[in-house]
């Protein structure tokens, strides 16, 4: 068995930049487990043509990695692929990285208080365990009838076959939001023809993307368009906070669509019937223009049916297609291992969230799980929020917790059920004025059973605040040998966020 003080699994940007932040807080013992044969993350498997980011660069950095020289305003994904592997070399966690190993279970033993995992490697034990796996692992795909037994290649984008060749082939594309909004104009240049099932429109902002000059490379200049950039994602999300602010950001989208299409029936098919921000916000200057080729077609409808080498929608058009691309996106409401990961009750996060859907502490802690901590978990994440500002928070949460435990003495630390409790009653309740809750549409926000598990109701910058602040009251801490929890009295402004 592989014994860790800290195991991390997953080595995409969350992964590395737990490694790299827990070895400067003084914690050398930790094992990074990476199921792949490199690190990358969602960036390593994402491959189609045209992905990109569609946060500014400047914000997709972690603060103590950053990268000044990204080439454009939106890194694509080769570039970010390679800032990931850049970040993990420079900080040395080379040594602490195992590659090709899966996780397939995880048990904590409240007698021996540590995490035992069994992996394709064999076992592996640890105090603490990280799951940095984040919600964009677990591609979706549609069940469509005749999809099987369809005649030709079936790609989704998140497994992209670059082998599979594109050109002059008729090319049908299911879905509308983030991935085929990147990978139509892509396509599109060198398809015979290419047929867009997209189900429901999306509201699309153009894409001010451009090389970045040198001058704007340097440190301080660097510095100041991060602030410049963040203070404009937090207007946005202000916005969606009150939703009556979204009129103008609809209108600027509308007008976006109304230049770039002329063809009244096309725009009318691309106008959503939802408020803005209700959904994922898409960003591109490309989409519009390309869907306005004489040999790319749009069907506003959902894909019912393949037939042999004939692809049907839900409205009952049909094209011919030699490829068909799923732009589907992701599980993104079941965390990865979540059926495989057993508390201290026995109970896997999977039956613990089964009734409601994820729900943590700060997106943090689950009440059941000693020493367990996810990074990207449920109701951290807003439709204008870079995930790297949500994480380094998370991580100095992180280590502040692995901080005070070492600190103490005590061998592991379990939040509250009434804390978190109470704390995810105060999310909810200030989510049902924003736009994700009232905008009158469906995503993947939302559990099955109707609850947002996805977003985080108030500013950004007050979640970072939160997360700077650990808070040892709001946990039981177990001492060695089984003496007894000592509970300490709980602050109500603590856990209501």
């Amino acid at each position: 068995m592989v014994n860790a003080e800290v195991i991390v699994v997953g080595a995409g940007l969350s992964g590395i930049g737990a490694a790299i932040r827990l070895r400067q807080e003084g914690i050398q013992d930790v094992l990074i487990l990476e199921r792949a044969p490199e690190v990358g993350g969602t960036w390593r498997e994402n491959t189609y043509p045209g992905c990109a980011c569609d946060v500014p660069s400047s914000l997709y950095s972690y603060s103590f990695a950053p990268n000044p020289d990204w080439s454009r305003v939106f890194a694509e994904q080769r570039e970010i692929h390679d800032y990931v592997r850049t970040t993990a070399r420079r900080h040395g966690i080379g040594p602490s990285l195992r590659c090709g190993v899966d996780v397939e279970r995880a048990r904590w033993d409240d007698r021996e208080q540590r995490w035992h995992l069994e992996t394709n490697e064999g076992p592996y034990s640890a105090a603490v365990l990280v799951l940095a796996t984040g919600p964009w692992r677990t591609p979706l795909r549609p069940d469509v009838p005749g999809l099987g037994e369809f005649d030709g290649p079936v790609l989704h984008t998140a497994r992209w076959d670059p082998s599979v060749r594109l050109t002059g082939r008729r090319i049908a594309v299911v879905g509308g939001g983030a991935s085929a909004v990147q990978i139509v104009p892509a396509i599109q240049e060198q398809a015979a023809a290419v047929h867009v099932f997209q189900r429901t429109a999306q509201w699309l902002l153009p894409k001010p993307d451009h090389g970045i000059p040198g001058w704007l490379r340097a440190p301080g200049t660097q510095h100041l368009l991060r602030a410049a950039q963040y203070r404009l994602q937090e207007g946005l999300g202000y916005a969606f906070r009150h939703p009556r602010l979204v009129r103008p950001v609809e209108a600027a989208a509308r007008a976006h669509l109304r230049m770039a299409v002329r063809d009244p029936r096309l725009r009318r098919a691309l106008t959503p019937d939802y408020r803005l921000g209700c959904k994922r916000l898409l960003t591109s200057s490309t989409y519009y223009p390309a869907l306005t080729r004489p040999h790319v077609h749009l069907h506003p409808t959902a894909l019912a049916e393949v037939r042999g080498n004939r692809v049907v929608g839900a409205d009952g058009s049909e094209a011919e297609a030699d490829v068909i691309v799923l732009a589907t996106g992701f599980h993104i409401g079941e965390l990865p291992l979540a059926r495989g990961v057993h508390g201290a009750h026995g109970r896997t996060l999977q039956q613990t969230w089964d009734d409601d859907g994820p729900e943590a502490y700060l997106g943090t802690s689950v009440s059941g799980f000693p020493n367990l901590f996810l990074l990207l978990g449920p109701n951290v994440l807003a439709g204008s929020t870079s995930t790297l500002t949500v994480v380094e928070g998370q991580l100095s949460y992180l280590t502040a917790a692995l901080t005070h435990l070492r600190a103490t003495g005590d061998t592991s630390l379990d939040v509250r059920p009434a804390v978190q409790a109470r704390y995810n009653a105060a999310v909810q309740d200030a989510l049902r004025t924003t736009v994700y809750n009232s905008g009158g549409c469906s995503s993947y926000y939302f559990s099955p059973s109707g609850r947002n598990t996805f977003c985080w109701p108030w500013s950004t910058g007050r979640l970072i605040h939160r997360l700077n602040r650990f808070d040892p009251d709001a946990y039981t801490w177990t001492a060695p040998a089984h003496a007894p929890e000592r509970l300490r009295p709980v602050n109500e402004e603590e856990i209501t966020a």
